[in-house]
């Protein structure tokens, strides 16, 4: 099946009416039991999947099949994947789109963030029939990212004990070249493109019930100043609020970053907890990235969980307060000697990670 865009156009205009409401409805009392899973992210080979089950993690965010629209797209090669993971007792939960960052994923369908027609419309097209293929194959959710900057880092630091973290200080991040090659990026030029992108592609979401997570920009920028040029739009706590806004769906909503969220605020130690309930009440968060961090708005440094400013214990406690029934998962970790990976922290701080939220959600799972 060839998914045909212009029969969805009109369909944009009559999610508003049915779901509007159901937002509303949607705040909860709090839970009396959690109900969140916990996951992980990207590294899903046979291997990893052994070892997921065998630690208790069931729940996963595979990696990306591809950057275009080929046959390991398609509905059969799709199917199978999910197949091979359920066949380790593991459930695919979500998968990711081939939408990061213009600059740093150039293959991965820039013109979509760079507002270039008429390529946008056929790269959105793309979008929709991975969109209807995932849906076909079993899978119910899909994350990605609306970015031109991707992620903005500074030096790292030194981390607790031998570990080495990333930071971002904003007046010592280096700008350069001074412009991207989408040139300067205002407010109103981003909100265009994220507009544009979503009120074509949820409708779809929409009619094959796939869910689409968006992951907020990391970090934000100062208002007016940005960065290399560029608004960033998705790094606000407002931002947020509009975004899920623009198109009223119950299978629109956010890749909820907590670390991202909490580089956003100037005392995340005492403002998340609200945000979590914000988005969480409404039923807006379809996954969360479980990440703490030292510090705060434009001058912060990565932490492992337990080290961080925010209270995880009382972070995971406000999910099941909400209802929130998705996947919780590690993300970003100082790294430490030995260890494999790359700048976001390796297998080992990740099984460390996995065995700490796990010690949470039983926890929360025992109170109330």
């Amino acid at each position: 099946m060839t998914f045909n865009r212009r029969k969805f156009l009109a369909a944009s205009a009559a999610l508003a009416a049915p779901t509007v409401g159901a937002a509303q409805d949607a705040l909860t009392k709090p839970a009396t039991k959690a109900l969140m899973k916990l996951g992980m992210q990207d590294h899903a080979s046979d291997d990893d999947l052994r070892f997921y089950a065998a630690i208790g993690v069931v729940h996963i965010c595979t990696s990306l099949p591809s950057r275009r629209l080929d046959e390991k797209w398609s509905v059969e090669s799709l199917s199978k994947e999910r197949e091979r993971v359920e066949s380790f007792g593991v459930h695919l939960d979500m998968m990711p789109l081939p939408l990061s960052s213009v600059e740093i994923n150039k293959g991965e369908y820039p013109s979509i963030m760079l507002g270039k027609s008429p390529e946008r419309d056929r790269a959105i097209d793309d979008i929709c029939q991975m969109i209807l293929n995932a849906a076909k194959a079993g899978i119910p959710a899909l994350k990605y990212n609306m970015s031109i900057l991707g992620i903005v880092r500074s030096e790292p630091a030194k981390g607790r004990g031998s570990s080495k973290a990333n930071t971002f200080i904003y007046d010592e991040a280096r700008q350069e070249p001074p412009l991207t090659e989408a040139g300067r990026v205002t407010e109103e030029m981003s909100w265009e493109r994220i507009t544009y992108f979503l009120k074509r592609v949820i409708p779809v979401a929409q009619e094959y019930k796939v869910k689409m997570a968006c992951h907020p920009h990391d970090p934000g920028m100062p208002r007016g100043k940005g960065f290399r040029g560029v608004e960033r739009v998705l790094g606000s706590v407002d931002g947020l609020k509009r975004f899920v806004e623009i198109v009223p769906s119950q299978y629109h909503g956010l890749n909820f970053c907590q670390g991202t969220v909490s580089e956003m605020l100037r005392d995340p130690a005492k403002e998340v907890f609200d945000v979590i309930r914000y988005f969480g009440s409404r039923r807006k968060i379809f996954n969360v990235h479980f990440r703490n961090i030292k510090g705060g708005f434009l001058n912060f440094r990565e932490a492992f969980p337990d080290e961080g400013d925010v209270d995880m214990i009382h972070a995971m406690r406000v999910y099941k307060e909400v209802g929130y029934d998705g996947m919780i998962m590690p993300d970003h970790l100082p790294t430490v000697p030995g260890d494999s990976g790359d700048y976001t922290g390796g297998p080992r701080v990740f099984a460390y990670a996995c065995g700490y939220m796990q010690a949470l959600l039983q926890l929360v799972a025992s109170e109330g």
